[in-house]
C-alpha cells in the first residue's frame, strides 16, 4: 500500500474533461482560493473505493499523498486518515493520527478536504478534550485552518455540546472571506436541528453583527415568517 501504487491508480482513471470542470467549481483561477490545485477529473465516489481498497495505507506513505499536486490524490489521503482514526481503539493511537494531521493542515488546501476530514478526526479527538486547539487555529491567517476550526464543532453538535459553535461563531463573526461564512451558517443550522431554541438565543444576539451567507444558511430551516424576521435584522 504505497503513495506510488494509489497516484497510478489514480492516473488510470483519470478524466481531462472532468478536470477542467473541477479547475472552475473549486476556484483554481488566478487570485482565487485555490490557484492553481491540479485535478485528474475522478468523481468522489472513486476516490472513496480507491482509498477503501488500499485502508492499510501507512502514515508516511499518505504524508506523500498530501503533499501531491493533485487534489484527489490528498482527498484520498484524507480518506485515508479517516481510516486510520476510526480503527484506532486507545487514545494514544487516536492522538497519533489527530496529530498528524494537525501537522498538516495547510494540504487539507480546500473545503472539501476539509469537511470530509475534520468532522471524525478532529473533532472526534476533541471530543472528551480541551478545545483550545480550536481557538488556536480560528486565529491562523490560514484560510484552511479556520474552516477546520468551525467544522469540527459537527461532532459537538452530535452530542449536543452547542458552545464550542456558538463561541466559534463569534469569533469568527467579521471574517471576510465566503467559505467561513457558509461553514459557519452551516454548524449554526446543524445546531438547530438538535435545539431551536438555543440556536435562537444565538441568532437573537448576533444576527444583526452576522454575515448575510451565514445567516441565510443558519436559519435555513426556519418559517418563512422566521427567515424574513431574522434577515430584515440585517
Amino acid at each position: 500500500m504505497t503513495a506510488e501504487f494509489i497516484l497510478e491508480e489514480l492516473l488510470s482513471i483519470k478524466n481531462p474533461e472532468k478536470a477542467d470542470f473541477l479547475k472552475g467549481f473549486f476556484k483554481t483561477g488566478k487570485g482565487h482560493y485555490a490557484e492553481g490545485d491540479c485535478f485528474f477529473g475522478i468523481t468522489v465516489p472513486l476516490l472513496r473505493n480507491i482509498a477503501k481498497t488500499n485502508k492499510e495505507t501507512p502514515l508516511p506513505e499518505i504524508e506523500k499523498l498530501l503533499y501531491s499536486e493533485y487534489h484527489e490524490a490528498r482527498f484520498v489521503a484524507a480518506l485515508l486518515l479517516m481510516e486510520h482514526f476510526k480503527k484506532a481503539k486507545t487514545r494514544p493511537e487516536r492522538k497519533l493520527v489527530f496529530d498528524f494531521y494537525l501537522r498538516h493542515t495547510k494540504q487539507m488546501n480546500n473545503w472539501d478536504l476539509v469537511d470530509v476530514s475534520c468532522r471524525e478526526i478532529v473533532g472526534g479527538y476533541l471530543l472528551k478534550e480541551d478545545k483550545a486547539v480550536l481557538f488556536r487555529l480560528a486565529e491562523s491567517e490560514n484560510l484552511w485552518e479556520q474552516r477546520i476550526a468551525i467544522v469540527s464543532t459537527w461532532m459537538f453538535i452530535k452530542h449536543k455540546d452547542f458552545d464550542p459553535t456558538f463561541a466559534l461563531s463569534e469569533k469568527l463573526i467579521t471574517h471576510k472571506h465566503d467559505l467561513i461564512h457558509k461553514a459557519m451558517g452551516w454548524m449554526l443550522r446543524e445546531v438547530g436541528k438538535k435545539d431551536r431554541l438555543s440556536l435562537k438565543n444565538f441568532l437573537d444576539k448576533n444576527a444583526v453583527q452576522m454575515p448575510r451567507t451565514a445567516l441565510r444558511y443558519s436559519i435555513e430551516h426556519f418559517s418563512p415568517e422566521e427567515r424574513n424576521y431574522y434577515m430584515t435584522l440585517k
